[in-house]
C-alpha cells in the first residue's frame, strides 16, 4: 500500500486521482491545487462560460461528493511551495506531507507581456483560469473596444465571443498569418475571413511597439507607430509548461518535464503528466497542450503508479469553437508538405495534411466525418490516395476497410 500525492488539481490530476480509485489502488490519495476551485474544464472558460451561457457549477469535473465518497483529499488554494525528494515530502501551507508516490501535474502558465511595455496595467488580461475570466466578464459590454495581441486559437476564441456580443474587436499577429505556428495557410485564411464576415479586424505582420496608458490600459501603439484605442486588452501568446517545482526538486527538464515512455521523471518515486510534461515521441520529445492528452496520459500514468508498465501512445486531437464553426483537429502536422483539401459540401470542409505519401493530421470545420475517419486513418497507420480524398464522391468511410 503506497500514498500518493498529486500536485495539480486540473484536468490531468483529477484525471489520474480517478484513475487510481477505480484501479483499486487502497493508499492514501491526497490531490493539491492552487487554485480555489475544485478541478474544472478549461475549454468553455473561453467560450460559454464567458458569454454567460454556462454556471461556474457546470464547469466541476466531479461534484464535491466524488472525493469524499472515494476518499480522495481535496487541498484546495494552497500552492505546494516545495518538494523534498530526499525525504519524499511537500510543503504546502506550512505543513509537510510525506508521499511513496508523487505525480506532478502542474499544467501550464500563460506569457504576459513585459511590464515594460505596459503588460502589467490594469485591464490587461489573460485566460487561464477562472479567476482570470471572472475577472475580465465584466468588460465584455457592446460597444466597447478590445485589442487582442496574438491570433492563436486562445486570441480568436476570445475575439469571436467579444464580435458576437457587439464589441469592437482588433487582433494583432507579428507572424505572417494568424495560427501560423498551429495550422496550414488554408485554415488560416478560413478562420481569417469567418472573422471578418463577423467585423473582427486582424491586422497580421504587425508587431506591437507598448501598451498605452497611466494604470489603467487605454490603447496599443503598433511598431509602426500607429496607435489603437482600447478599453481592455486581452493576450493570448502561448503558454509556459509548469515546471518551477520541479526544477527546483532537481528533476530533469526538457521542453516540460521530461519522463520516460511511461510518465516516470528522472526521481524514480515521481511520475508527471498533461501541459507540463514531455514524452519520449516518434525519436525525440514531445509536449502536448490538450484536454485528450492530459486525461489519457494521466490515467496511463495512474495504471504505472499502480504497477501496470504501459507505455504512453499519444493520439493527438484538439479542438476550437469559433461563432458557429467548430473545428476538429486530428494528428500533428508537423513536417507537411502538401495540403489536400475536401469540400466545402455546405459548411464543411476538411484540410489533409500530408508529407509525401504519408497523411499526418486533418483540419476540419463543421464536418465531423472527415474528423473521425481522418483519426481513424492516422491512429491505423492507414495513408490513403490523396485524390481519393479531394474526389468529393469518395465515401470517407469506405477508406478504412
Amino acid at each position: 500500500m503506497s500514498d500518493v500525492v498529486v500536485i495539480g488539481a486540473g484536468q490531468a490530476g483529477a484525471a489520474l486521482v480517478a484513475r487510481l480509485r477505480a484501479g483499486g489502488h487502497v493508499g492514501k490519495i491526497t490531490l493539491i491545487g492552487a487554485e480555489d476551485a475544485p478541478p474544472y474544464q478549461r475549454p468553455p472558460l473561453s467560450k460559454a462560460y464567458l458569454m454567460g451561457q454556462m454556471e461556474a457549477e457546470r464547469l466541476w469535473l466531479r461534484s464535491a461528493e466524488f472525493y469524499v465518497d472515494q476518499d480522495i483529499t481535496l487541498r484546495l488554494g494552497q500552492p505546494v511551495t516545495a518538494i523534498d525528494a530526499a525525504t519524499r515530502t511537500v510543503t504546502v501551507g506550512g505543513e509537510t506531507i510525506p508521499y511513496d508516490q508523487l505525480a506532478l501535474t502542474t499544467g501550464s502558465t500563460p506569457r504576459r507581456l513585459p511590464a515594460a511595455i505596459g503588460g502589467d496595467m490594469q485591464g490587461v488580461y489573460t485566460v487561464r483560469t477562472l479567476a482570470d475570466v471572472d475577472a475580465m466578464k465584466a468588460e465584455f459590454a457592446p460597444g466597447r473596444r478590445l485589442v487582442i495581441v496574438g491570433g492563436g486559437y486562445i486570441g480568436l476564441e476570445a475575439a469571436a465571443v467579444a464580435a458576437k456580443l457587439g464589441l469592437d474587436v482588433t487582433v494583432l499577429e507579428m507572424a505572417p498569418r494568424i495560427l501560423q505556428r498551429v495550422a496550414a495557410p488554408e485554415t488560416s485564411d478560413y478562420f481569417r475571413a469567418l472573422h471578418a464576415a463577423h467585423g473582427v479586424k486582424i491586422l497580421e505582420s504587425t508587431g506591437l511597439d507598448r501598451l498605452l496608458g497611466e494604470a489603467h490600459v487605454t490603447g496599443a501603439r503598433l511598431a509602426s507607430g500607429a496607435e489603437i484605442p482600447a478599453d481592455f486588452v486581452i493576450v493570448g501568446v502561448g503558454i509556459i509548461p509548469g515546471t518551477t517545482l520541479a526544477e527546483a526538486a532537481g528533476l530533469a527538464i526538457e521542453n516540460g518535464i521530461k519522463t520516460d515512455e511511461h510518465g516516470r521523471t528522472s526521481d524514480p518515486n515521481i511520475w508527471s503528466a498533461g501541459d507540463c510534461a514531455s514524452f519520449p515521441w516518434k525519436g525525440g520529445r514531445l509536449r502536448l497542450e490538450s484536454v485528450g492528452n492530459a486525461i489519457e496520459q494521466a490515467e496511463v500514468v495512474a495504471d504505472n503508479i499502480m504497477g501496470a508498465a504501459t507505455p504512453y501512445t499519444a493520439h493527438p486531437w484538439f479542438w476550437s469553437d469559433q461563432y458557429d464553426t467548430k473545428l476538429q483537429i486530428a494528428g500533428l502536422n508537423t513536417g507537411y508538405d502538401h495540403i489536400v483539401t475536401r469540400g466545402p459540401e455546405g459548411e464543411a470542409v476538411s484540410f489533409w495534411y500530408y508529407h509525401g505519401d504519408t497523411l499526418l493530421a486533418v483540419d476540419a470545420m463543421n464536418d465531423p466525418r472527415a474528423y473521425m475517419v481522418g483519426k481513424r486513418l492516422i491512429e491505423m497507420g492507414k495513408s490513403p490516395d490523396p485524390a481519393a480524398i479531394a474526389d468529393p464522391a469518395t465515401q470517407l468511410k469506405a477508406l478504412l476497410k
